[in-house]
């Protein structure tokens, strides 16, 4: 869910923010809880519980997998099947999104693919290298924990999902900063690179530590968003006579603003898997990809303007 909250609010979209945990509709049909209560009846004690210890793999156990969460996910594909026969409308199941998962881990995972072409295509003697390599390893841990997040719904899961992402936001700033005014001089770029680093570690602190404010996380993200809105969107503008790439970086800004439309659609989920926030998540793998290649060509254009063929920007 964080991960969809930074890429919406990476360049400024303010449609959709974190939002407190509560128990879908789903969660609350009868045909689940019986089946719940049934469920951990029969396998959550006794020579039940034991046969599901001896039979759960280590990577689960190492996550907190328990014996009712295991019966929560059986239960809900069989709701999820009963109601297709009966024909009526499936509900959502808050916390237990297996498309959302997957489409996150496909969003990571081209991430990691367009992290090796930057690294193939660009000398590490671009002036924008390091920055953009950082920011793609902040972007796939987001993401990383985006996937656990809607795989396996915890306390700890949700301040990661939601703390990853503001470092993504926050690090798409320092990018920006880095490549509109930090080349030419690098002391500011050092100087808001140490702002916005305290800045995370006192919101994450606050969150972590006095209280976890839904309603204080989503305007911290709106506003920094807004700011790398303008902020790219403004050099955009300046440079797109004389940078023919540029157009790539606004097209990352609109396909979010367009995009982050799908947040608000409520409908029933295609094929019973894919509603919209998972739908939302799948539309902006073409994006990342657009971005980085964005990433690549001006990296190359920086190169030459650094090795003095062209007059840098």
């Amino acid at each position: 869910m964080a991960a969809r909250t930074a890429l919406l609010l990476l360049l400024g979209v303010t449609g959709a923010g974190p939002v407190p945990t509560q128990g879908s509709r789903g969660d609350r049909e009868p045909v689940y809880r019986d089946c719940l209560t049934h469920c951990e009846r029969r396998n959550c004690s006794g020579a039940g519980l034991r046969h599901f210890r001896s039979q759960q793999p280590l990577y689960m156990s190492l996550t907190g997998w328990t014996c009712r969460d295991d019966c929560k996910y059986e239960c809900m594909w069989f709701t999820v099947g009963l109601y297709v026969q009966e024909g009526y409308k499936v509900p959502q199941f808050h916390g237990k999104e297996p498309a959302s998962a997957f489409a996150s881990f496909l969003n990571g995972l081209a991430n990691l693919v367009m992290l090796n072409r930057y690294k193939a295509a660009v000398p590490r003697s671009s002036p924008m290298y390091n920055t953009c390599i950082a920011f793609a390893w902040v972007s796939l841990n987001a993401w990383f924990w985006s996937t656990v997040f809607h795989t396996r719904e915890t306390n700890v899961t949700e301040k990661m999902d939601y703390f990853c992402a503001s470092a993504v936001i926050l690090h798409s700033v320092y990018l920006c900063c880095v490549r509109t005014l930090g080349l030419k001089r690098p002391a500011f770029a050092i100087v808001v690179g140490v702002f916005l680093l305290l800045f995370l570690a006192c919101h994450v602190s606050y969150l972590t530590l006095v209280r976890f404010d839904y309603g204080y996380n989503m305007a911290a993200n709106v506003v920094i968003g807004l700011l790398n809105l303008l902020w790219w969107l403004g050099w955009c503008m300046r440079n797109q006579q004389r940078l023919p790439y540029v157009w790539k970086c606004v097209a990352v800004v609109l396909l979010l603003q367009a995009l982050a439309l799908l947040e608000l659609l409520d409908f029933p989920p295609l094929f019973w898997v894919f509603d919209a926030h998972a739908i939302w998540h799948i539309s902006t793998i073409p994006v990342n990809i657009l971005f980085y290649s964005f990433l690549v060509d001006d990296s190359l254009y920086l190169l030459k303007a650094n090795s003095g063929i062209l007059k840098i920007d």
